[in-house]
């Protein structure tokens, strides 16, 4: 097979435009080395002298000389993130979200990835069956890290049912190689009522906490339920006794392990919290928010940059009629930052509305799947002021489409008022309430 890899863009100013390197270009050689994936790539352009090979649409050749700075990037990005073909997952876990998804949703929302390149790449978890001997061997040669992996549980067998995988369990080993060889790690455990809690729990931690300080962290987060469930595992949801008891095991874990490593290690996801209704921690216990991509953490740096943004406002007297939406996890506390808005700008009214999730069931909570049908139907002849705040994380990267392909076009036309879309920080809250855009 023919590695060619063809250039999608490249970055203004770097190495590759002043080299005359152009999008449609392939790269075919590093040094002489043929690149198999992103692992090759990344670990060959490190060298400060390069002899690199380019074939232009064309068909001419082009062999460039380069010296740089070790470590130094070219700027160029590939049609394949990957450089390669993406690896899919052949687990079937009892908790797989997508297994929960109604049909005749776009076809990319279907697809699992279980590859540890996008791990390195992009920051997915991985659960390690997919892996062979020779992947590990070149994660280790080309030291790529952090590698997050999705543990679940340390029991062997437990995986082994939980992953619907007879090699889960065995998988676990390679745990071992890649801490022996020094490589940064993240972990994950999705938490099932009656499965992986409670004893269960406290064994994962205690053995996942021998990879301390290469596994630097560790998430647990609540099983997402959906009502699209029939023919699935039986899982319950949890509930407020429950979360209590889940937050005490990884509480008194996190004092122990902090005493000795200076870590917290392991992190319970935000939903925990809303759904103890306990405070969120102090922003010292999140060991510099190493699983914000988990939804651990989220909650408190949100409110740690809206307090600091709010301490250096000085209010005024103009009039602002503003409405902003969320999911029902993010509720109580956003409704908090607005009233103190309110307060240091009386003339400000800030309407916040929970969306109810009914595409996929109420145990959803989150922003992130709020469908554009579900946020129609639920603010049509609602008071929304001059302006409606949506949150970021609600559209697809990059693109002003919702979960279900409503574009923000449609949701101005159907609701008749602004829309503007905000990150997720605390300031952009404010300055997404404050700020007019004409």
């Amino acid at each position: 097979m023919k590695h060619e890899h063809i250039v999608k863009a490249v970055e203004p100013g770097s190495i590759a435009q002043e080299l005359g390197i152009e999008p449609g270009d392939r790269l075919l050689s590093i040094n002489d080395n043929i690149i198999e994936d992103v692992f090759d790539y990344h670990y060959l352009v490190n060298d400060e002298e390069l002899l690199v090979l380019i074939a232009k649409p064309d068909g001419e050749e082009w062999e460039l000389e380069i010296e740089k700075d070790y470590e130094e990037d070219l700027g160029i990005e590939f049609e394949q993130g990957l450089m390669d073909e993406y690896r899919s997952c052949r687990n079937k876990c009892m908790f797989c979200f997508i297994d929960q998804m109604p049909k005749g949703m776009r076809e990319t929302l279907y697809f699992k990835d279980d590859d540890s390149r996008l791990s390195f790449l992009q920051g997915n978890y991985i659960t390690l069956t997919n892996m062979s001997d020779h992947d590990i061997d070149r994660i280790v040669k080309y030291h790529l890290e952090p590698i997050n992996i999705s543990f679940h549980t340390t029991n062997p067998e437990l995986r082994c049912k939980m992953l619907h995988n007879r090699f889960a369990g065995e998988a676990l080993q390679k745990v071992r190689t890649l801490y022996e060889a020094g490589i940064t790690m993240n972990g994950q455990i999705v938490l099932c009522k009656g499965i992986n809690d409670g004893e269960e729990l406290e064994r994962s931690i205690r053995d996942m906490a021998e990879y301390l300080p290469c596994l630097q962290s560790v998430s647990v987060v609540p099983v997402g339920l959906t009502k699209y469930r029939e023919g699935l595992y039986p899982l319950e949801p949890f509930g407020k006794e429950d979360a209590k008891e889940v937050l005490r095991i990884i509480h008194s874990w996190q004092k122990r392990l902090y005493e000795k490593w200076g870590l917290h290690f392991i992190h319970a996801g935000d939903e925990w919290y809303a759904l103890a209704e306990e405070e969120i921690p102090e922003e010292e216990r999140y060991d510099g928010y190493l699983q914000l991509e988990n939804g651990v953490g989220m909650l408190r740096l949100l409110e740690n940059e809206f307090n600091e943004a709010y301490e250096a406002l000085e209010g005024d007297s103009e009039v602002r009629n503003v409405s902003v939406v969320t999911g029902y996890l993010a509720y109580p506390y956003l409704k908090k930052l607005a009233e103190r808005l309110e307060q240091k700008f009386p003339a400000t009214t800030i309407r916040v509305y929970p969306i109810r999730n009914d595409f996929f069931g109420e145990q959803i909570t989150v922003s992130g799947l709020i469908t554009g049908q579900d946020l129609l139907h639920q603010l049509k002849g609602r008071e929304l002021g001059d302006k409606l705040l949506l949150p970021c994380n609600m559209f697809r990267s990059g693109e002003e489409v919702l979960l279900d392909d409503v574009t923000l076009s449609q949701v101005k036309d159907a609701l008749q008022v602004d829309v503007d879309i905000v990150k997720s920080s605390g300031q952009d809250f404010i300055e997404g309430v404050l700020i007019h855009h004409e």
